[in-house]
């Protein structure tokens, strides 16, 4: 058993993992109000595009943004551009920590609700990623 687990390549089961989620997740944004964070998505968005996209646009683009990144993450392509992106993109999810306060604390900043946990938990995903970015010494590998 330790042998086998010594043997697994864990970046590469991180990034599967990650992009499991994500498309996961993006899949379920395709289909409106199946998805546990489709109304803080769409707010969210309106407010950071100061309501110029439509919700139902903006929510389709965010399906297709988590979907893209969460096959490149299990297919292992373009590692160092996509992990950019979805850390972009999870930064982007803490919007509503500062500016929808009421919504993210039961009692601000010490007490997170439910929605407030499910944003504060993308520390780790990031964490992750930065795991999984490819370093100098990973391109010197694949060039050789």
């Amino acid at each position: 058993m330790t042998r086998l687990i010594a043997n697994i390549n864990r970046s590469r089961l991180l990034a599967f993992s990650i992009g499991l989620i994500y498309v996961w997740f993006g899949v379920l944004k395709f289909f409106p109000q199946l998805s546990p964070a489709d109304a803080l998505a769409k707010q969210t968005i309106t407010f950071l595009t100061f309501g110029i996209l439509p919700e139902s646009i903006s929510i389709f683009l965010l399906a297709i943004l988590e979907v893209v990144i969460g096959m490149f993450l299990i297919f292992n392509f373009q590692l160092r551009k996509i992990v950019v992106v979805a850390i972009f993109h999870l930064i982007m999810t803490f919007v509503p920590l500062l500016f929808f306060a009421n919504i993210s604390f039961d009692r601000a900043p010490f007490v997170p609700s439910l929605v407030g946990q499910y944003i504060m938990k993308n520390i780790v995903i990031i964490s992750a990623l930065l795991l999984v970015y490819p370093g100098d010494e990973a391109t010197k590998l694949q060039q050789s």
